[in-house]
């Protein structure tokens, strides 16, 4: 499991996480939600390593992300993330592009490493695509690619950031449903999201942040359709949930 303890962040003399606590057990999938800026991508990122923390600790399968010993690369290969911007390399085809680290990180040799780059483009209904070039794919298949990328170091845990933000809204709905799949064969995933039909249809539980503290936690039909705090009935007010 990821266990957060009393995780607090800050960038100089800002707090972006306030002593946050939050257990993700294998096979959950827990949805982020809350207003630009309450710090949902930050814990990502501290979960990850890739930003270092100020207090608490986060654990994954019992080892401390953050402690001076840690082989954070090898970590990392069992905790998959996916940003908001595919960040795919333009001079490599999708094939390659997902390839790539298996190679390099993982050593394996070119025919293994590419045959499970195809393995995993056709998991996310890319088969047809895997001699393209990102800039022949639309955008809703690069975020496609990127999570197929995740996929093929074959990790425990996908952490998932706002990856249909910069999407056009026709394109959304492919890419949802390719983490509704990952969700039906018990991929562990924590996603932050604006897409709350989704958090409320796929999530086990759904945390509502607001300025750097989980204000509420809990399965959907409580925190979607019968929230506790007047500040997540005060946000879901403001958003579509049809």
């Amino acid at each position: 499991m990821i266990e957060i303890r009393n995780l607090t962040k800050s960038f100089g003399a800002l707090e972006v996480l306030k002593g946050i606590d939050l257990t993700v057990e294998q096979g959950e999938v827990i949805s982020i939600i809350g207003a630009s800026g309450s710090g949902k991508s930050t814990l990502l990122y501290c979960i990850n390593g890739l930003e270092p923390i100020q207090g608490g600790e986060i654990f994954v399968d019992g080892i401390s992300v953050h402690a001076k010993d840690t082989d954070i690369d090898r970590l990392r290969q069992g905790v998959g993330m996916v940003f908001q911007q595919w960040n795919a390399f333009s001079h490599l085809t999708a094939l390659d592009n997902v390839a790539l680290a298996l190679r390099v990180v993982k050593k394996l040799p070119r025919a293994e490493a590419e045959a499970m780059a195809a393995r995993q483009l056709e998991h996310v209904g890319l088969a047809d695509k895997m001699s393209e070039y990102p800039s022949r794919l639309s955008g809703g298949q690069q975020q496609r690619l990127g999570i197929a990328r995740a996929l093929a170091m074959e990790p425990k845990y996908i952490l998932l950031d706002e990856v249909t933000s910069a999407l056009d809204p026709e394109l959304v709905g492919e890419v949802l449903d390719t983490l509704r799949m990952l969700r039906d064969e018990g991929m562990t995933m924590v996603c932050v999201t604006h897409e709350i039909r989704f958090a409320r249809d796929v999530s086990n539980r759904i945390a509502f942040f607001s300025q750097g503290r989980i204000e509420e936690i809990g399965p959907p039909e409580s925190v979607i359709l019968d929230p506790r705090s007047e500040k997540t009935r005060q946000f879901l007010r403001n958003v579509h949930l049809s």
